[in-house]
């Protein structure tokens, strides 16, 4: 890292790739990217104040963006109270030969609350932590001099019942460091004045076409433009089609190569809209020919099943922190390192837990071939909260989710509001991603309210994936899942899981600590303990052979191994939380996973 050091502290081997020019300087949406923009990372101004104080006449120091101020790669790591504002402050000029287009400001992540001012012109607010948003700041720019965009955050974090994953203010357990403001890119991008704004891209294998949606700005004069689509596999064109911009284009592919783990094909698209033949606005996308559903086998079991075969998925737990940047990954290297790390053991999924990446962690899963499944971030709750769940547990009571809001903190009807809002939002954002294959809504019952109704909808909303509506507790009797936590030695399939597939979607948690590379020396949660690699070979020998093998058999379509790294306290992992000593050898692990796809994919 250029010039003054962050505080001391656990740090990754990327640690010194980081500079502060512009950290994360690689194009942030991979599924719609244009030539014309500008990466706004790199050293801000920023400000902790009161949340009484409405304007910073001197800011605070400077700031690594897009680090949390958290975080030591932020230069700050200083918390933020829910009682304060956490101001940025940037300037930025607009390229010359932007004059005449529209420009957008993005950012793709902050936690939580945002209003933006631009040249004291306040542009837009954002409520939500884990979904990008956008301005149109054309009126408020000034062409020919500098900017400045002032950025005020509120993080409540577990002060409200917010959707905030494992963050608390007070690290416990399986609770961690929080992540407050700017945590992913910010950038700008010039578009015309008459451009594309959304795609939605719907590949059905079995007709062999792929539905491109195209959505713009045009409005009610939409008849007098159309768009071209070219789709190109290895850079060869394979299918072209033009239309109306009034209705979405059903492409077919001949012959197409279908997306798997094993064969992780992706086409490119190039998407124009014309007007009278004139190109107005271009951008570049691609996609993945698969489909992901559940079927019953020759046994009468319901299955996954993809690419219309059944195919087991054997994944990992994967969190998504740091030590040194807590949400944000070092460098994009780092975010692809731990997806390329659990390929080599042999894994072919991914639970992203409790939390939502940058668009670029999605886009190395299509790329390298990993299947996703995607939490949403859970509202926090108190420790009340905790002993009813663990009281049904243990009592096996069942526990009804709908109404009774008030017993999971949710009384207030804003709170239910914001997950669902943000779950919508995610799901739109992350529609057109090929490696997403279950959605996630609701884990263990942390703020849980409605899960069937919220099940049902999402298979309403989005019908090209499976939804797993509880993953773990206080299963509703919804969605395509009967899904499962369970980190004892042995497992029992559900007797009757009538028209849903069963999946264990937490299990293992094999727990190795090696203190030098520990967050805290101190403190250690794990769900069984070993001293060697040996010991956690022979483990997970054992889970594969006595506990997942016999469940397949009957019917068992994917497992879930907590987790992929250790996290703050809990060492659990496959590699230590710096990401430097693998504490188990992919050359043994990989072998015994791969007798579980046999037949199975």
């Amino acid at each position: 890292m250029n010039s003054k050091k962050a505080p001391e502290g656990l740090q990754t081997q990327w640690y010194d790739d980081v500079t502060t020019e512009t950290p994360w300087n690689e194009y942030p949406r991979p599924q719609m990217v244009r030539k014309d923009w500008k990466c706004l990372n790199g050293l801000w101004d920023y400000a902790i104040r009161p949340k009484k104080v409405t304007k910073i006449e001197r800011f605070d120091g400077k700031i690594l963006v897009p680090y949390p101020i958290e975080s030591a790669l932020s230069r700050v790591k200083k918390p933020l109270s829910p009682t304060q504002h956490l101001w940025y402050r940037k300037t930025f000029s607009v390229p010359e030969d932007w004059v005449g287009h529209k420009v957008l400001l993005h950012f793709g992540g902050v936690d939580w609350k945002t209003i933006v001012v631009v040249n004291g012109v306040e542009v837009g607010t954002h409520i939500g932590g884990y979904n990008p948003f956008s301005f149109d700041i054309t009126t408020a720019l000034d062409l020919k001099n500098e900017n400045e965009i002032i950025v005020k955050v509120y993080d409540p974090t577990d002060k409200e019942r917010i959707p905030a994953g494992k963050q608390k203010r007070k690290p416990l357990v399986v609770f961690y460091t929080p992540n407050s403001g700017i945590w992913q890119t910010v950038w700008i991008e010039a578009v015309p004045q008459i451009y594309i704004n959304k795609l939605k891209l719907t590949p059905n294998i079995d007709s062999s076409e792929i539905n491109v949606n195209i959505k713009t700005n045009i409005g009610e004069q939409v008849q007098k433009f159309s768009t071209r689509v070219k789709i190109l596999g290895e850079g060869v064109t394979v299918a072209e089609k033009e239309d109306s911009v009034k209705s979405p284009l059903n492409i077919k592919i001949p012959q197409p190569q279908l997306w798997s783990p094993e064969n992780p094909y992706l086409y490119d698209l190039e998407i124009e809209l014309l007007n009278q033949g004139q190109t107005l606005d271009k951008v570049k996308s691609y996609f993945g020919m698969r489909k992901f559903s559940l079927e019953k086998d020759e046994n009468g079991k319901y299955r996954f099943y993809l690419n219309n075969k059944p195919y087991f998925m054997m994944g990992t737990l994967d969190q998504g922190y740091w030590p040194d940047g807590i949400y944000t990954a070092p460098t994009d290297e780092a975010l692809r390192w731990d997806i390329e790390m659990t390929k080599k053991f042999g894994f072919n999924m991914i639970r992203k837990h409790i939390k939502v990446e940058p668009l670029r962690w999605y886009y190395h899963c299509d790329k390298l071939g990993m299947i996703v499944w995607q939490d949403m971030p859970s509202p926090s709750f108190s420790p009340k909260y905790f002993l009813l769940i663990w009281s049904a547990r243990i009592l096996k009571f069942k526990v009804e989710d709908s109404k009774k809001y008030r017993r999971v903190g949710l009384k207030d009807p804003r709170y239910r509001k914001y997950l669902e809002k943000e779950l919508k939002e995610m799901i739109d954002t992350h529609y057109n991603v090929p490696s997403i294959a279950i959605w996630v809504p609701f884990n263990e019952m942390w703020g849980q309210f409605d899960a069937k109704r919220i099940g049902d909808w999402t298979i309403k909303y989005d019908p090209t994936r499976l939804v797993d509506h509880t993953s773990g507790f206080f299963d509703q009797g919804g969605s395509h899942f009967i899904s499962k936590h369970n980190y004892a030695d042995t497992f029992k399939m559900p007797e009757n899981s009538g028209n849903r597939g069963v999946v264990l979607s937490e299990t293992g948690g094999y727990t190795m600590k090696i203190p030098e590379h520990s967050w805290n020396p101190k403190k250690k949660f794990g769900y069984k303990t070993f001293n060697s690699k040996e010991q956690l070979h022979s483990a997970f020998e054992n889970m594969v052979d006595n506990v997942l093998t016999p469940a397949i058999t009957d019917g068992l379509s994917g497992v879930v191994y907590t987790q992929t790294t250790d996290v703050e306290i809990e060492y659990n992992g496959l590699v230590t939380y710096d990401r430097k000593i693998l504490k188990m050898d992919p050359k043994i692990i990989k072998p015994m996973i791969m007798k579980l796809y046999k037949g199975n994919r």
